[in-house]
């Protein structure tokens, strides 16, 4: 370990805080990750896989996934277990007319960036996954769309980090941050006091919480998604669907409330299906509900018909950190020296966490950073971050 490097806390023992554990220590320097709970035990393991260009905004949303993307190959050979990353190409698909014109609007400007992507009428679309629905008025497809196992990826992130000597405590809650003359000295946990020179908040959904500790106001918000998963049956998909009702509900809330959540649908590589999700702003519940997995079964066996052959063997739910603008807070807060944010990824925490980690790493170690990151500054929600409520 490097001398006289700054003593960094990470609050959070997800996908986000474990990456950038894993990427600080790839670099010696002083890490310690501390976890209320187990490893991957919050949103990161209770999400499908998904690594999904298709679904973020074009520009520096969408920028910054592409980049992400590129870095999960070298994981799964860096890492210490099998992440099970695999591209195998994604569709949106497309239900309306409404919803054909705006994918076709969404498209164009994504390609316009880069991605590799492009729109199908329904008999392109049915050639690609014979068991959709014929009644489905087409998708778009990209090659680049692909799937990781989550908490494999998480508890991958923490071991490699552990053997370049970070330090990584479970079952260890936050009670507070120490903070002297305007900066953060450390953090009290119910295993003891941590000295710090820096401290991340990567706590996920939880990140608005621990931002009151220090008298912040973070606009990050639970938002629960409820995942069915159903029994290991004959292949049926090749590739990792949303609906475009999905990207709809993703960006205007309020179209969730008129159109439904929108889905998304993969098939592990053993043969069970996993199907989501709800968006529910319901505070820190994370039951599921019978209505809930009512709305899901209905909506992609309308997509899935050969649906009505599988038996729901169980269902999850997870909080996904809901930001207003749907883009994460990465980066140094103004107002109190050495306290950064990374979190508010909502649904795109797996498919960002390679570049959150490698950037955030970069940045609490005083090197350039080769993306700008201005659009996901804490201080974008004005001077003491805006409200949240639970």
């Amino acid at each position: 370990m490097k001398q006289n490097s700054p003593q960094i806390v990470i609050i959070g023992g997800g996908v986000i805080g474990t990456s950038i554990a894993y990427h600080l220590a790839k670099q010696d320097a002083c890490v310690t990750l501390i976890e209320k709970n187990d490893l991957a035990s919050g949103s990161s393991g209770a999400c499908d896989g998904l690594v999904f260009m298709q679904s973020k905004k074009p520009g520096v949303h969408l920028s910054l996934a592409m980049e992400s993307l590129n870095r999960f190959e070298s994981l799964q050979r860096e890492l210490p277990i099998d992440i099970e990353f695999k591209k195998t190409g994604g569709m949106v698909i497309i239900e309306t007319d409404a919803e054909y014109r705006a994918m076709e609007k969404f498209t164009r400007e994504q390609q316009a960036i880069g991605l590799d992507v492009r729109l199908l009428d329904q008999s392109q679309a049915l050639e690609k996954e014979p068991f959709l629905s014929p009644s489905i008025m087409g998708s778009t497809f990209s090659p680049l769309d692909a799937q990781v196992n989550p908490i494999s990826l998480t508890l991958g992130l923490a071991l490699a980090a552990k053997k370049n000597h970070a330090r990584v405590i479970t079952h260890a809650k936050v009670l507070g941050i120490h903070t002297k003359n305007n900066r953060v000295t450390g953090v009290a946990t119910t295993q003891g006091n941590f000295d710090a020179d820096m401290v991340v908040n990567a706590a996920g959904s939880m990140a608005g919480r621990v931002s009151d500790m220090v008298e912040m106001s973070m606009p990050v918000q639970p938002r629960r998604g409820q995942i069915v998963v159903t029994h290991a049956g004959k292949p049926v998909l090749t590739r990792c669907l949303i609906s475009a009702k999905y990207i709809a509900a993703k960006y205007d809330p309020s179209l969730a409330d008129k159109s439904g959540q929108g889905i998304s649908m993969e098939q592990a590589d053993n043969g069970n299906l996993l199907l989501g999700s709800t968006r529910e702003f319901v505070g820190f519940n994370r039951e599921n509900t019978l209505s809930g997995i009512k709305k899901i079964i209905r909506q992609t066996a309308a997509i899935l018909p050969v649906l009505e052959n599988f038996q729901v063997i169980r269902s999850f739910a997870g909080l996904r950190p809901y930001t207003p603008d749907g883009l994460p807070i990465l980066g140094p807060v103004r107002s109190l020296d050495g306290f950064f944010m990374a979190a508010g990824h909502e649904g795109d925490g797996i498919a960002l966490s390679p570049i959150t980690g490698d950037l955030m790493a970069r940045m609490l170690l005083g090197q350039k950073i080769h993306i700008p990151l201005d659009a996901f500054s804490p201080d974008r929600f004005g001077s003491n971050g805006g409200k949240h409520h639970d």
